[in-house]
């Protein structure tokens, strides 16, 4: 299929100026600053397609963003969708994880297949093209139960595979797996995961568990990503001994630590020397404002904490920071609709960033960033690599957090996988397309 576009910006390069792009065969033939005389004689407003813009002559974007397709590094697709079956009274991490733990044996192969696939198009339907997703790993409750989620997760990557690209980590517990965990992980290894994760801060000797998972990843080759101290107490710092085992294994760039809420909590000095020790690591964060915000600082009765770490002083001492966007209508967070501008927009009011230089970041935090943090090869919109693609209705990078944008064109692999638009929608700009949002 060709996709021509003129008349785009593209805000990641230069807001300040047009491009004419084209792409076949599914890749990117030619990104190229526009012409000002450019003709669109022949072209054909995107405003005034119907669903899918299946035409081959140029489609006039009207100043509307492309934006590589958005990078999720961190859901939980295989729990997503779940609340109505397993609920959460307390609204609290600790009965969500009792509750899910409680169900999920009752959960056949197809049904977390279905909430992978459905979520991940939910995802896809707004822009994302990547999502690296952590996966519930019971093997406490037997081989049977615990292979269950990971062989409808290997199923689930291979269906939506040249729409939408999975990376799936395991979240393994060799303290609650016993003696045959590590047999089990190298199992999974083997048939098809990308790494390997874990909340250490949940056991009793996360030291011992880091340094587990460290050793078998590296044997590997594979890379990791834990869930770090996703609680309110200062004194939850298992991210320090994440940060020594990637210095002692040579694994900067290939480690990763999501949640760091307790960073929040401490006093600046000490959070200063945690986050000099992560950048001296090469350690990249992964913040979850929405579900933080929802969990943390649930037993507080004043000052309440609200769990999101501490992104601009990691972003200041040159960690890189990605924003993802966790649990998606579960016992961890019953809201959510996988669209990664509002969740960058939620990070932008938790964070206190609303300056243009800091949108552009959080924008780059959505796209550029996670890319790099999962080593996602042929990412962006440059000549060559794979045209995978979101087209917005903003025409600046403050407009898209202001208004979201409700219309989407997305490109998966040179082809288009999805139109949400927005007709009766004009805000600051042109009304647009046809059909309705996806729910």
């Amino acid at each position: 299929m060709e996709i021509q576009l003129i008349n785009a910006s593209l805000p990641l390069e230069d807001e300040s100026r047009l491009y004419a792009m084209h792409a076949q065969g599914g890749r990117w033939t030619s990104v190229a600053v526009q012409d000002e005389d450019v003709c669109t004689a022949n072209a054909v407003r995107l405003s005034d397609i119907e669903g899918l813009p299946e035409t081959g002559r140029p489609i006039d974007l009207e100043g509307r963003m492309v934006l590589p397709g958005f990078v999720d590094a961190h859901m939980h697709l295989d729990k997503a969708t779940s609340i109505a079956a397993v609920g959460n009274r307390s609204g609290t991490l600790r009965e969500a994880i009792d509750n899910y733990g409680a169900k999920v044996a009752g959960f056949t192969k197809a049904e977390i297949k279905q909430r992978i696939v459905s979520t991940a198009l939910m995802a896809l339907s707004r822009g994302t093209t990547h999502i690296r997703t952590h996966l519930d790993f019971h093997l406490n409750q037997g081989r049977e139960i615990a292979f269950r989620t990971m062989e409808a997760a290997l199923e689930a990557r291979e269906e939506l595979k040249g729409r939408i690209s999975l990376q799936l980590i395991p979240m393994c517990s060799f303290e609650r797996m016993g003696a045959a965990g590590v047999e089990a992980a190298e199992e999974l290894l083997k048939l098809g995961m990308d790494g390997l994760g874990g909340a250490p801060h949940l056991g009793s000797d996360p030291k011992t568990e880091i340094s587990r998972i460290f050793a078998l990843a590296s044997r590997y080759g594979v890379p990791v990503d834990f869930h770090a101290d996703e609680s309110d107490d200062p004194a939850r710092r298992t991210v320090v001994p994440i940060a020594h085992r990637t210095i002692e294994y040579e694994y900067g760039g290939r480690a990763t630590a999501g949640h760091l809420c307790s960073l929040a909590s401490m006093p600046p000095g000490e959070a200063g020397e945690i986050i000099g020790l992560m950048a001296e690591a090469r350690l990249a964060a992964v913040t979850l404002p929405a579900v933080n915000l929802y969990l943390q600082g649930r037993e507080d009765c004043g000052p309440i904490r609200r769990g999101v770490t501490r992104v601009k002083e990691l972003l200041a001492a040159g960690v890189p920071v990605a924003v993802a966007s966790d649990n998606i209508q579960d016992p961890f967070h019953p809201f959510g609709r996988a669209d990664l501008v509002q969740i960058a927009t939620i990070a932008s009011y938790a964070a206190h960033m609303g300056g243009a230089d800091e949108l552009r970041a959080l924008l780059r935090m959505i796209t550029e960033v996670p890319a790099a943090i999962m080593q996602l090869e042929d990412y962006g919109i440059r000549e060559g690599l794979p045209a995978s693609f979101v087209i917005v209705d903003a025409r600046s990078v403050q407009r898209l957090f202001i208004e979201e944008s409700p219309s989407r064109w997305v490109v998966s692999n040179g082809r288009w996988v999805s139109a949400a638009v927005r007709r009766e929608w004009s805000a600051a700009a042109p009304a647009v397309g046809s059909a309705e949002m996806p729910r």
